[in-house]
């Protein structure tokens, strides 16, 4: 079982572009300061400033875009469209109400580990002299934590995964990676949700899909919540892709 050691926190805020700005609230991994972007991040949303258009949280910063034109034309404090926002996220940030318990969702995938979709589980085996039935059982005991969404749309970088199975990407990237494949890099795991080049080592693949514009939550997983990968065969893999 793998132990979450405290970090100190920050509360850094610097200029991305005219139109975000991002804060950084640590410079490490650590499912703490996750916790601290999640609950700001819905901080922001649940009190949005006049301009405020969508944030984007990632492993310990979260990034806020808006509309500089409706933000220099506010009511907010400052001369210019950063000192607006920031001083806005600062206040925010000091008010009672900034620490709020988000819920997570945790969520089953499928998986199916067979050579025909996990081209580099055999490969990731013999690395750490395992064998690949130990691969598989090691990957689906670990109950998974979303970081951050990222690299295409409904990419989650995963974070939880056993130490021994802790993996480099490959040295030349694949040009194409079918969509749905699970993948190791380094101390993360994760789904590709579209078709895509990629360099994760590919140990499986679920029938899930992963991103679709036509849903209302396009991405099937958002940051903060838990995974959990669920081996099934092929036969399985089938039926639940045809349904």
């Amino acid at each position: 079982m793998q132990t979450q050691a405290k970090v100190k926190s920050v509360f850094n805020i610097y200029a991305l572009s005219e139109r975000a700005i991002t804060i950084e609230f640590g410079h490490v991994i650590d499912e703490g300061l996750l916790q601290l972007v999640n609950n700001f991040n819905s901080l922001v949303n649940l009190h949005p400033f006049p301009g405020f258009y969508t944030t984007v949280p990632a492993y310990a910063t979260l990034t806020v875009f808006f509309n500089p034109l409706l933000v220099s034309q506010s009511y907010l404090p400052g001369k210019g469209c950063f000192e607006k926002v920031a001083g806005y996220l600062t206040q925010l940030k000091d008010k009672p109400q900034g620490i709020i318990n988000t819920l997570a969702e945790t969520i089953t995938i499928p998986v199916c580990y067979d050579d025909d979709f996990g081209p580099d589980i055999n490969a990731v085996a013999g690395l750490h002299n395992i064998t690949t039935q130990e691969v598989i059982n090691l990957h689906s005991s670990a109950v998974y934590k979303v970081y951050m969404i990222g690299f295409v749309p409904g990419f989650a970088y995963l974070g939880g995964m056993p130490d021994l199975l802790e993996t480099p990407r490959k040295s030349t990237p694949r040009g194409v990676v079918p969509a749905g494949s699970v993948g190791i890099a380094g101390k993360q795991t994760g789904i590709y949700p579209l078709e895509t080049p990629g360099g994760w080592q590919i140990i499986g693949r679920t029938p899930f899909q992963m991103f679709s514009a036509m849903r209302l939550q396009p991405a099937l997983l958002k940051a903060g919540d838990q995974v959990v990968f669920k081996p099934i065969d092929k036969q399985e893999f089938n039926r639940l892709t045809a349904k």
